[in-house]
């Protein structure tokens, strides 16, 4: 019973540590805007 406390606690400690750095990364980091511009290809043949 130790061993499955023990695989618990870390997996709790790992999934914390996961839950924590995404939190971090999606609150405290922002991207600087850009312009994106993307040319799109005319269909070939006609209407």
């Amino acid at each position: 019973m130790p061993s499955l406390f023990r695989f618990l606690v870390v997996a709790a400690v790992l999934a914390g540590l996961v839950w924590g750095g995404l939190y971090a990364l999606a609150n405290f980091v922002t991207a600087p805007p850009c312009e994106i511009t993307e040319t799109i290809p005319l269909p070939k043949g006609g209407p």
